[in-house]
Formats: structure tokens, C-alpha cells, sequence
């Protein structure tokens, strides 16, 4: 029955300290708690050895010694403990080297024997003599038990009524009920000579530690929801720890009873002890090859996935994601978080390359605009010194057909950079706009009634789709009519035999959105991207001058719009323009 409660208690130790360790293991008060059930462990261990196994005449000076050094560790990373929790803190390093000086002195004395006469079995009952060393051994440990606790105290006042008092109050119950057993069990009792309860020493501990690791968990230990939180990250280091235990469990039990039992049925002799040794290394193999093929599966594999991923996005790959299901680990959240940078990443270089098109965009505008301001300048000065020689010459009365066809020829060239220039300085102009709150069917409809007077525009086929209720914006109706204008007859000059044009008008996402669209000839990727700079076009020479569109990009932009241009579903152009709408 002993052993069985010495088993379960080192078995609660074990997986409790590594259960707390994991959950936080760069938490000092963790590393600390792991190092306490470490001391506690190896506790249980020399129990379980003495008691189960001892012989009717057998020294216990091993035990003795064990017993006092391991008692000493334990305050010590009880006052460790004390020092860095709640707040994490680091250990005063002068503080340690003071209080724990002592033990440089104490821990070789229980080495070598100087702290007890006897520690020994007589006749199957044990049986110990201390010496005065062992009770300043005892004094000494129970001085660094109770400045622990003073500095626990201390922390639960200064945190009083926060859940931090609550964790350290719940500790300094755990230390109360802890320290009162293991007195009675190891040193009251045997200084009368009682030693029935020193077996169960280690037992008596738990209560105590289950209360310190329910305070350190934030009473989490054994909630359900902590439960689920650690399924749903389920860390590898549970995996590689459950796959090693399992392993040598399942070997342990197919393997080494069946060795054991072939090699020993006839005796403990030479032949069987190399009959054990052969079949134990060669049943070795098979649980090793297992736990390199869980590691591998575990981490191995995972691991080169992200690093094939990571490689791919270093070359320029960008939105590469690790392939593979993903789990419930740290490698797992490792792929999944490196996919959605992965993403992020390729979206975010998305963006900028669109970000750069428009930053190029805006800085050809910008120097466009500075240079048509002097172009215009300077060629509509001499255009209207010539303008004005045409004119005086046609007032002749003499003058050929000939030559009268060639002034008017010239006459309408003229014209033609007239407007040219006039779309230059139109360009060029900074002037605020007269914004009003207007709708925007009634400027498309204008729009569409000064087209019409074009006679080729007239052969369109035109269809309408306005929406009903549209909120109303803030904006320059000429400067809108033109940009409709100008893309309603860039549609007609794309179906010069005729074809459908379609405006559409919807309520966006506080927003006013329209789509123009037409089946003309359309427009390749590459023109898509330049179609809105300035002198850009795709007509041909002298059919136009490449400005259209850039005042239109320049009037929807200025506006707090913008306007975008694709291939129409059915072999055509559309444009989508998006305009703010106008809270009512």
C-alpha cells in the first residue's frame, strides 16, 4: 500500500510541476514552483526506496543526509519564490548570497555524516541519534521557512484586495498546512521516538502543493475553461512529453515483462542476466524508432514547411503560405501566424504598388501642370497675333477660292490648338471649386443631353440605370459635367459604327457610385495603367490630345473621389467613379 501512495505521489508531483512549468515557462514564479516539486520529487524518490525496500540491518545514513540537504533546497526556492512573485521581480542576488551563505557549511556537514551519530535499521526498526549539528541544521531551515513567509505577508498586505493578495493569501495557507504535517511527521513524532508517520512525509506535502499551484495558475488549475484553453493549444513540449511517457509505457509493458520473465524464470544467473541485456537492447530499438518518428512527424516536418514558405517569400514569392493542416502547438500558431503575414505582406506591397502609381501619377500632374501654364501662355500670344493677320486678309474682297480655302484651313488649325491650350490652361488652373450639394442623375443626364447633339453619338444605344433615393453631394456641377462629358465621348470615339453605353448610378458604402460602360474596343492592361496621365492616348494622331482624362482624374481626386478604369464584361471599357456622398 506504501509504495502504491509513494507512486501516485510522485507521479502528481511530476506531471503537476511540468503542467505549471509549461503554462508560463519564462515566468520566474514558474521556474520557481518547478524547482520546488523537483526537490519534492526526489524526496518521495528516497522514501520510496528506504520504506519499500530497506533490509532488516541496513544503514539509512544515505537517506539522513538526502533528507537534510533536500529539506534546505526546498526553503530556499520557497524564499526564491517569495522574492520574485507576484511581480516577476528578479532575486536579490546580495539577499541570497547573506541568507543563504550558511549551507556552504551545512550541506557538506550532512555529506559527510557530522549531523547524526546512528541513522540505521535495527531488527527491521528504524532507528535515529542526532547530533547537535542536526538541530541547527533544523533551526537554520525553519529560519529561512519563516522568512519566506514574512515576505509572502508582507506582499499579500501590499497587494491587499487585489486578485495578487488573493494568489500569495492562498500560498501562505499552503505553507501553514504544509509546515504544521511535515513538523509532526519529521520532527515532532521522532523526537519522541514515533516514527510511524515519517513514511508518509511526502504525502502529507500534497495538500499543500496543489494549493501552491492552484494560487500560481490564478485558480485556473483545475477550471474547466483552463482545460479547454489548453486543448485549444495543446504546446508541443505536452506532445513530445505524452509521446516520450507513452512510448516507454507501451514498451515497458509489451517488452520488458515478457524479458523479464523468459530471462529470469530459471533463476538470476549469468546466462539469464546476458539473455536480459540482449533482448532489452533489441527491444530498445523499436520504441526509439517510434519516438524519431513522432519527433520528426511532431516537429521536424512542420518546421521544414515554414522554412520552404519562408524561403519562397524571400525570393519574391509574396502571400506563399505553409501547406499542410495545421495544429494546435506553437509550431501550429507559428504557420498560421506566418500565413497571415505572408498575406498581409503581399497585400501590403499591393497596396504600394498601387500607392506608387498614384504618387506617379499625381507628380506628372503636378509637373504638367506647371509647364502648360507657360506653354499656353506663350503659343496663344502669337496664335492670336496670327488669328488676328487671317481675319484682316479674308476681309478682302480679292481673294481667290484657293487661297480663301487655305485660310480657312489654317483658321481651324488654329482653333485647334486654341482649344488645345485652353485644355492646358484648364489643366493647370488652381481655382476652388463652387461646390453645392446637387444629384448626381441630374449631372448625367446634362451630361448626356449635350452628347446627344453629336450625330455619331446619336447612333449609341444608350441605357440607364439610376438609382432611386441617392443622398446628394458636395461638388462643382460644371466640373462633374465635364468628366462625364469627356468619358461619354471617349465612348462614342470607341464605337465609331455604333454600340451600347450604359450609366449606372448606385448608393455605395457612404458613398455615390457610378459605372460607364460601353463595347467598344476596349483597353489593354498596359493603357489601363496610363490611361489617366497626361498626353496619354490611345486614338489616333490628331484625333486627341491626351489631356481628357487626366482633368477628369485631377477633378474626381479634388473632389475626395476616385475614378478607376477596367474591361467591360462584354469586350469594352468601364469606368467606376466614386464620389463622398453628402450626409443629410
Amino acid at each position: 500500500m506504501l509504495v502504491l501512495l509513494h507512486l501516485f505521489a510522485l507521479f502528481l508531483l511530476v506531471g503537476l510541476g511540468f503542467y505549471v512549468f509549461v503554462q508560463s515557462p519564462r515566468s520566474r514564479a514558474n521556474q520557481t514552483f518547478a524547482a520546488f516539486i523537483s526537490f519534492l520529487a526526489i524526496w518521495t524518490i528516497k522514501d520510496l526506496i528506504l520504506w519499500n525496500f530497506h533490509g532488516e540491518n541496513e544503514s539509512a545514513s544515505w537517506w539522513a543526509a538526502a533528507s537534510f540537504i533536500i529539506a534546505l533546497l526546498m526553503q530556499c526556492s520557497l524564499v526564491v519564490f517569495a522574492w520574485v512573485f507576484p511581480e516577476n521581480l528578479r532575486t536579490p542576488r546580495k539577499k541570497a548570497a547573506i541568507l543563504f551563505a550558511p549551507s556552504l557549511v551545512l550541506i557538506p556537514a550532512a555529506l559527510f555524516g557530522l549531523l547524526w551519530h546512528k541513522v540505521a535499521f535495527i531488527n527491521g526498526k528504524f532507528n535515529i541519534d542526532l547530533g547537535p549539528l542536526a538541530y541547527i541544521f533544523v533551526v537554520y531551515v525553519y529560519a529561512v521557512f519563516v522568512y519566506g513567509a514574512v515576505v509572502l505577508f508582507n506582499k499579500y498586505r501590499k497587494h491587499y484586495g487585489t486578485q495578487e493578495s488573493q494568489q500569495v493569501g492562498a500560498i501562505l495557507w499552503a505553507l501553514v498546512i504544509t509546515g504544521v504535517l511535515k513538523t509532526l511527521a519529521n520532527i515532532a513524532f521522532p523526537f519522541f521516538g514515533i516514527y510511524d508517520l515519517l513514511p508518509y512525509s511526502a504525502i502529507f506535502v500534497l495538500p499543500g502543493v496543489l494549493i501552491y499551484a492552484y494560487a500560481i495558475s490564478n485558480f485556473k488549475l483545475f477550471s474547466l475553461e483552463n482545460a479547454f484553453d489548453q486543448f485549444r493549444l495543446f504546446p508541443i513540449t505536452y506532445k513530445v512529453a505524452l509521446s516520450i511517457a507513452s512510448v516507454a509505457i507501451i514498451s515497458f509493458t509489451l517488452f520488458q515483462i515478457p524479458i523479464v520473465y523468459v530471462s529470469f524464470q530459471d533463476g538470476m544467473n549469468f546466462e539469464a542476466w546476458k539473455k536480459y541485456l540482449v533482448f532489452s537492447v533489441i527491444s530498445a530499438l523499436v520504441p526509439n524508432l517510434l519516438l524519431v518518428l513522432l519527433v520528426v512527424r511532431t516537429i521536424s516536418r512542420p518546421l521544414q514547411r515554414i522554412t520552404i514558405a519562408a524561403v519562397r517569400v524571400t525570393e519574391g514569392n509574396y502571400g506563399t503560405e505553409v501547406e499542410g493542416r495545421q495544429s494546435n502547438d506553437e509550431i501550429g500558431l507559428l504557420a498560421t501566424s506566418f500565413n497571415e503575414m505572408s498575406r498581409k505582406m503581399a497585400n501590403d506591397i499591393e497596396q504600394l504598388k498601387n500607392l506608387n502609381e498614384q504618387l506617379t501619377r499625381t507628380e506628372k500632374l503636378a509637373a504638367m501642370g506647371t509647364l502648360a501654364a507657360g506653354v499656353a501662355h506663350e503659343v496663344n500670344n502669337p496664335l492670336a497675333s496670327i488669328s488676328s493677320l487671317i481675319q484682316m486678309i479674308q476681309a478682302k474682297q480679292n481673294l481667290d477660292e484657293s487661297t480663301g480655302e487655305n485660310l480657312r484651313l489654317i483658321q481651324t488649325q488654329i482653333q485647334r490648338i486654341t482649344q488645345v491650350t485652353k485644355d492646358m490652361m484648364d489643366f493647370a488652373r488652381v481655382r476652388p471649386a463652387a461646390k453645392t450639394l446637387v444629384s448626381i442623375n441630374e449631372i448625367s443626364e446634362t451630361a448626356l443631353r449635350l452628347a446627344s447633339f453629336d450625330k455619331s453619338f446619336q447612333r449609341l444605344q444608350l441605357t440607364k440605370e439610376y438609382g432611386d433615393n441617392l443622398p446628394k453631394i458636395l461638388a462643382d456641377s460644371d466640373q462633374l459635367q465635364q468628366v462625364f462629358l469627356n468619358i461619354f465621348l471617349n465612348a462614342r470615339d470607341a464605337m465609331p459604327n455604333g454600340g451600347e453605353l450604359s450609366v449606372k448610378t448606385s448608393n455605395g458604402d457612404n458613398s455615390i457610385k457610378v459605372e460607364i460602360a460601353d463595347n467598344g474596343i476596349g483597353i489593354d492592361e498596359n493603357s489601363a495603367k496610363q490611361i489617366f496621365d497626361p498626353f496619354f492616348t490611345t486614338k489616333p494622331t490628331g484625333k486627341g490630345t491626351g489631356l481628357g482624362l487626366a482633368v477628369c482624374y485631377g477633378i474626381i481626386t479634388a473632389h475626395g473621389g476616385k475614378i478607376e478604369v477596367s474591361n467591360n464584361h462584354n469586350n469594352g471599357t468601364k469606368f467606376i467613379i466614386q464620389l463622398p456622398a453628402e450626409n443629410s
